[in-house]
């Protein structure tokens, strides 16, 4: 069996190799080598955020466990990494000066409060898990910001992971925001900055909106929450892969530290209460604390605030009454879909847990984004004699217009979307909404818009008729960063076009034989008339080593064919719309061919070829 075609990842992985072993200096060479590990670790996922934002506690739901410390204010002084490894527990101390100290994990999963060094001289804590999830995602834990004001790029990496240098690189970012009435002007700036400066964007940038849930003055705070995420998505999504509400410490007291059997009991006392009485209660979480006339001992009702504060009471008590139960494994499945923390089905956006699962998709794609950006900015380096045409060569290899940008074809949407955020590619509202659907979801039918479970047929015309705006874009944007960008959406919608048609294909070939000679046989109504083609430029085409062999059996049939339908590779007689649907695939297959390095008089020849296509389908489809 042949291997597929290589991808992004494995494309940077040699040419990493092969630009380490011409390097002769010692630290360009360990920059190279550091680019080639990026590739086969985990995808770097930063959880950054303001003081007292929750972002602490995320982690602990992320992880689902209680190791970083959520007390009220700053907690996380230094950066800390939680990755795989089977020494589970194990602390590895990195400080300042270069040097290595270790520690372990607390009984119970919790960081220690002390390492043996100051810590003022800690770089940062790598700390040792043996959780599955880690085999593809490294959580880091960053410091809180008071601000997200970030001067230049070493300035915001330094802030939010612990210096500016490339191996503190993070390749995406779940950034948790406080919960406000709205996105005011100079924050919703300052967050762009933010995710600018350290290289995010909205294929690798999740924002959280936390501690939803503190809303005194609503009972069920998720309609206004939902709202707030929506509105703020709408004024970050150049910037943002999604913006998504959550209650974290519900979260994270359903996946970290989960509820037992004394807790549980207590909740099936207040569920006994008067609803009224209870509510009166906890609009005062001090005098739920400390009333002596309540059924639960007060130590019991304290760590129920820590853990689950009044809206997670309160939904936990409504649950326990509708039951008739306080099973502590039922009561954390309540918190954990209470929380929001996880997506109703398996929606691609909405939740934490989707984003998580985009990067996880993902990882690769952005691992080689982020080794491409690693790469170029290598190339750039000051360096002389055979070093410097090494880096030459290198930025040579990485320039849009050679071989291996155009097998990077799995970052195409990524680098699209970065650069509408960055302004360098322009495009109106229809168009915008379009490249962001293509750059949140995997499956062609939400990428194009259309209902989930669309078929292929209804995919290929929406594919098609997006292409030709991207093309208009490309061509008036020819040789501009823009028209790159427009190219390369092009290039993608034409393969979900083809991809479509060629599930259609397949599912004609898979019909009943006799019904398809029936079919044939009837005639489908009269003929439709033949294309005009200039059979000199079909057979210039034909001559060029660039077209295979397939493409130029079907320049034989538009010679031969004294149909339209038989021109076009389909049945005599067959309907228009059958018709139509074997242009739109012809037409996506010999575009590929304008990519390629076709002779003047070639080239010409398969865009007057597409055109022409393109128009039958126009004309047939409708």
């Amino acid at each position: 069996m042949n291997a597929g075609p290589a991808g992004p990842a494995d494309l940077l992985r040699r040419l990493c190799d092969t630009t380490a072993a011409r390097l002769s200096g010692a630290e360009l060479r360990e920059r190279v080598r550091q680019v080639r590990a990026g590739l086969d670790a985990p995808l770097r996922v930063a959880v950054a955020g303001a003081v007292s934002s929750g972002k602490s506690t995320l982690v602990n739901a992320l992880l689902g466990l209680p190791i970083a410390p959520v007390d009220a204010g700053e907690c996380t002084f230094v950066v800390t990494q939680y990755e795989y490894g089977e020494d589970d527990g194990h602390i590895t101390v990195e400080l300042t000066d270069g040097g290595v100290a270790h520690s372990r994990l607390l009984p119970g999963h919790r960081l220690p409060a002390e390492f043996g060094v100051d810590v003022a001289r800690i770089r940062r804590l790598r700390v040792t898990l043996d959780l599955p999830s880690l085999r593809t995602i490294t959580i880091v834990d960053t410091p809180g910001m008071n601000t997200v004001t970030a001067a230049n790029e070493r300035a915001a990496r330094s802030m939010l992971f612990g210096s500016g240098d490339e191996d503190d690189r993070a390749q995406a970012m779940i950034y948790v925001l406080r919960y406000v009435q709205k996105f005011d002007d100079t924050t919703l700036a300052e967050f762009r900055g933010l995710t600018d400066a350290c290289g995010m964007s909205c294929v690798n940038t999740l924002a959280v909106l936390g501690q939803v849930d503190r809303r005194g003055d609503e009972g069920d705070p998720w309609p206004t929450a939902r709202r707030l995420a929506a509105k703020g998505y709408a004024d970050l999504r150049t910037s943002v892969f999604d913006v998504v509400p959550v209650i974290g410490l519900l979260a994270e007291t359903a996946r970290a530290r989960p509820l037992d059997a004394e807790d549980a009991a207590a909740l099936a006392a207040l569920a006994g209460l008067d609803e009224d009485d209870l509510e009166d209660y906890l609009l005062d979480l001090d005098d739920f604390r400390s009333a002596p006339e309540l059924p639960v001992p007060a130590e019991v009702r304290h760590r129920l605030v820590e853990r689950l504060h009044r809206y997670g009471i309160t939904s936990a008590v409504e649950a326990v009454r509708a039951t008739g139960t306080a099973d502590p494994g039922a009561l954390a499945a309540h918190l954990l879909e209470r929380s929001g923390y996880s997506s109703a089905g398996r929606a691609a956006t909405g939740s934490v847990a989707a984003g998580i699962a985009h990067f996880a998709r993902r990882a690769d794609q952005l691992k080689a984004l982020d080794a491409l950006t690693r790469l170029r900015a290598i190339a750039r380096t000051p360096a002389l004699g055979a070093d410097r045409a090494t880096l030459d060569a290198l930025a040579a290899q990485l320039d849009e217009n050679r071989p291996i940008a155009t097998s990077l074809g799995g970052l195409r949407i990524f680098t699209a979307a970065e650069a509408l955020g960055r302004g360098t590619l322009v495009l109106n509202e229809e168009m915008t909404a379009e490249l962001l659907r293509l750059a949140r979801h995997d499956e062609p039918a939400e990428q194009l818009g259309l209902s989930p479970g669309a078929s292929p047929a209804e995919i290929a015309p929406a594919a098609t008729a997006a292409s030709m705006r991207w093309r208009t874009l490309a061509m008036m944007s020819e040789g501009r960063t823009g028209g790159h960008r427009a190219r390369d959406v092009l290039t993608v919608l034409e393969d979900l076009v083809s991809a479509a048609l060629d599930e259609v294909a397949l599912e004609k070939a898979a019909r009943d034989g006799a019904a398809r000679e029936g079919l044939a046989g009837a005639g489908g109504g009269e003929p439709l008339p033949p294309v005009r083609v200039d059979p000199a430029a079909i057979e210039a085409l034909r001559a060029s080593p660039m077209v295979p062999a397939d493409d130029r059996r079907a320049l034989e049939l538009l010679l031969a064919g004294a149909e339209l339908a038989t021109q076009l590779g389909a049945p005599p007689g067959a309907p228009r719309a059958e018709v139509a649907g074997y242009a739109a695939a012809l037409g996506a297959r010999f575009r590929t061919l304008t990519h390629r390095p076709l002779s003047l008089r070639q080239r010409r020849a398969a865009e007057t070829l597409c055109e022409a296509y393109e128009t039958i389908w126009a004309h047939y489809s409708s």
